[in-house]
Order: structure tokens, then C-alpha cells, then sequence
């Protein structure tokens, strides 16, 4: 499934470069370690129901922190 996703987001976008990697531990430090040798990482936010903003889960606040690059946080499509 992750294959299909990236593959249908690689063909809509052909500029940007991709490399798909399969890490087991805790996201947010294995995220963490990897922003160093990337351009920008990108995390999902879920839009609250009846409220402004994003609800954010552990990672992504962890992302924000201590990233070494820039994080964008995007919300779900609805």
C-alpha cells in the first residue's frame, strides 16, 4: 500500500526525489536521526472537529523541536 502511495505521489511530482526506507524503533527519534541527511520532513495533522488548528500527536512536536531541517506538518485531506 505504501508503495502504491508513493508511487502515485512520485508520478505527480517527477522533480522531487524520494527514498522510501522500512526502520523499526520509535518514530520520532529514527525521524529525528534522519532529518539530518534530508531537505524536509513531512508529517500529517489531523484538522480537529468544531476547532481551529491541528491535533498533533507525540511526533510531530517532537519533529518541530529537534529536527534538523524543516518540518511540514499537513492535514488530512477530508
Amino acid at each position: 500500500m505504501i508503495d502504491a502511495l508513493l508511487k502515485a505521489a512520485s508520478a505527480e511530482h517527477p522533480h522531487v526525489r524520494t527514498r522510501p526506507a522500512a526502520l523499526e524503533g520509535p518514530a520520532g527519534k529514527i525521524l529525528v536521526d534522519r532529518s539530518a541527511a534530508v531537505d524536509l520532513v513531512i508529517v500529517g495533522g489531523r484538522r480537529r472537529t468544531g476547532h481551529l488548528g491541528f491535533r498533533l500527536g507525540w511526533v510531530s512536536p517532537t519533529l518541530l523541536r529537534h529536527a534538523q531541517c524543516p518540518v511540514a506538518v499537513v492535514p488530512e485531506r477530508q
